[in-house]
């Protein structure tokens, strides 16, 4: 097995770490690498809720290794987390983690974060992200606790080091581009997409829900979020990598998430335009909607009357 390669102070931090891992109850959460091109790897998480067996990381991240050093996208919901994904690491490269990508600011994107920054990485997101991580950083940890207990012990929401801005955004690293999408959130405000142009390959962070139904939080903006969704048509990757769901197409993204956004918003648009009060229109689209193309996704029922309450408040903001 190939060991992670770091300066020795590094190394000696890290040593504590695995003696601290070493010591406490083996984990539940199993890290398991995708190969999704050359160099470059999901891991596909739960679909289901929190909890103590996936120790919060219900997400997918990445991984691209490059000449120069690995880039991680996503840092996992936890301290805990972030050592099991480090560890994942080790065991795809011996090269350096240069970079860690937050795609935007839910907790399984970014409060792994302060393992990764103690040893040196530059940490990256957008800057719509900001003020959403300190407003509710220390509130989705609670949250996260109440789902899974201990396990979030150790953890520090810790903030990116490199603030990307705009629209479209080009890095390189060991020669491999990486390309930044935002267009004013989606899922968060700071929900951003990775692609990688010579591979083909996009991670589109929480714009893109598949096998499961996508949450409407109080933070969506679901317009901006079709606005995202837009550059996936235009990209058409030969692989999407999700937020959420396996590894996947343009034309699955399509179906799980992008025509649910469309034919909700259509319905609360009515209802708004026609004068309904919000409850009796949540109550309306949860009685007479056409979910059946949605309702095949996991966690739709729980979801649906959120979803609907959200959309129109937002639709009634416009």
């Amino acid at each position: 097995m190939l060991q992670l390669t770091l300066p020795r102070p590094v190394r000696s931090a890290l040593w504590v770490v695995l003696l601290a891992t070493a010591s406490a109850s083996a984990s539940a959460l199993e890290l398991r690498w995708q190969p999704v091109a050359e160099g470059v790897y999901a891991h596909v998480g739960d679909t289901g809720a929190r909890s103590t067996d996936n120790e919060g990381l219900n997400a997918n991240i990445g991984l691209v290794v490059t000449p120069a050093g690995a880039v991680l996208i996503d840092s996992g919901a936890t301290f805990r987390s972030a050592r099991q994904i480090l560890d994942a690491v080790g065991r795809i490269t011996s090269q350096p983690l240069k970079w860690v990508i937050n795609t935007g600011d839910q907790d399984h994107r970014w409060l792994g974060n302060g393992l990764f920054a103690a040893q040196g990485a530059q940490i990256i997101a957008h800057a719509d992200a900001r003020a959403d991580m300190l407003d509710r950083g220390n509130d989705e940890l609670q949250s996260l606790r109440a789902e899974v207990g201990a396990v979030v012990d150790g953890t520090v929401p810790t903030l990116p080091t490199h603030w990307l801005k705009g629209n479209d955004e080009r890095l390189e690293l060991g020669g491999v581009v990486f390309e930044f999408k935002h267009r004013g959130g989606a899922h968060t405000p700071g929900d951003t997409m990775v692609w990688l142009p010579q591979k083909n390959v996009l991670f589109t962070g929480d714009v893109v829900f598949v096998d499961r139904m996508l949450g409407v939080l109080p933070v969506s903006n679901t317009r901006h979020w079709l606005d995202t969704f837009a550059v996936i048509e235009q990209l058409q990757p030969r692989v999407l990598v999700p937020g959420h769901g396996s590894v996947t197409t343009v034309v699955t993204a399509k179906a799980d998430t992008q025509a649910y956004l469309l034919a909700l918003r259509a319905q609360m648009k009515k209802a708004v335009d026609d004068g309904v009060d919000v409850s009796a229109a949540v109550s309306a689209a949860v009685k007479s909607f056409d979910a059946t193309p949605f309702m095949r996704l996991r966690n739709a029922a729980d979801l649906m009357p959120g979803n609907a309450s959200r959309i129109y408040l937002e639709i009634e903001r416009e």
